[in-house]
């Protein structure tokens, strides 16, 4: 098995919204804003290699939104999905499987472009995975995420005929509990960001690497009680977040992160002030 970090680009949110009730006097230590109180976020992605299967673990926002959608997160920076995959000798026809830890934009958006007037799968020998219970969720959004779940994004998936389900969480055990996926790769659910985001934990040279998703978008993110306003339900977040990095403090996890621009991998330490990142580093250099 390799592994792989695919950069596919820079934009900004809100430090307000990332840091929740955090204030940012606080915050802005940690990601510092610009005049518009927006903060830099990368849309990292993670290709697992195997003896015959090419996945790709979130995809970024793509490019097929208008000037209008893009205006609002101030997209910046050269890295892309495929230039990235080209550092490595691959493009999107290799991907065999595109696994989709939630369907927001910025981690869905990619799996979908326009092809003249048509919205077609953009890794067309890929398998789309997703899970029942996140995929009606997000497809009959609540007013609070709606603006998240495009359907543009969601529905072609379906269409295509490319989709598949992974087992649900009453068959595949609930929160810390893993699921099977690929040999070496497992999933495990977390329900305080949206319902039943899927976090692939991957074996890999000796060590358990864990890719965060949206429960710790940063290392910033790893104290308590830093919960993005984004989260629809912040104290089942914390809950998750808690018994999470005890057992990765624990059993010496790796925590990939797809969405802090600058650190892509931290191990975890104790401290006086509960559990905090210890040694920061690149995939590359495991």
């Amino acid at each position: 098995m390799n592994l792989y970090t695919i950069n596919c680009g820079h934009f900004k949110l809100d430090g307000g919204a990332m840091f929740g009730v955090v204030p940012k006097s606080i915050w802005n230590r940690l990601n510092p804003a610009d005049e518009n109180n927006m903060c830099s976020w990368a849309t990292r992605s993670l290709l697992i290699e195997t003896e015959n299967r090419l996945v790709l673990v979130d995809c970024g926002m793509g490019d097929k939104q208008n000037e209008k959608f893009f205006s609002y997160y101030y997209l910046h920076g050269d890295d892309d999905l495929d230039r990235s995959l080209a550092q490595y000798g691959f493009n999107r026809e290799d991907i065999t499987d595109v696994f989709l830890t939630h369907l927001h934009f910025d981690h869905c958006g990619g799996a979908i472009k326009k092809a003249g007037e048509q919205l077609v799968p953009a890794f067309k020998n890929a398998v789309y995975w997703s899970n029942e219970a996140h995929w009606e969720w997000a497809i009959h959004p609540n007013p609070r995420e709606k603006a998240s779940f495009l359907k543009e994004n969601i529905l072609p998936i379906q269409e295509s005929g490319q989709l598949k389900f992974i087992s649900d969480r009453e068959e595949a055990g609930k929160g810390l509990a893993l699921a099977p996926f690929l040999e070496q790769v497992d999933i495990r659910f977390a329900n305080g960001h949206t319902e039943a985001m899927m976090l692939p934990q991957v074996q890999y040279k000796g060590k358990s690497i864990v890719f965060m998703a949206d429960l710790l978008p940063s290392p910033g993110h790893i104290p308590l009680p830093y919960v993005m306003a984004y989260d629809t339900r912040p104290l089942i977040t914390m809950t998750e977040k808690e018994a999470f990095l005890q057992e990765a403090l624990e059993r010496e996890y790796v925590l990939f992160f797809e969405h802090d621009p600058q650190q892509e991998c931290c191990t975890l330490k104790q401290t006086e002030r509960g559990i905090r990142p210890d040694q920061f580093f690149k995939l590359s250099e495991l």
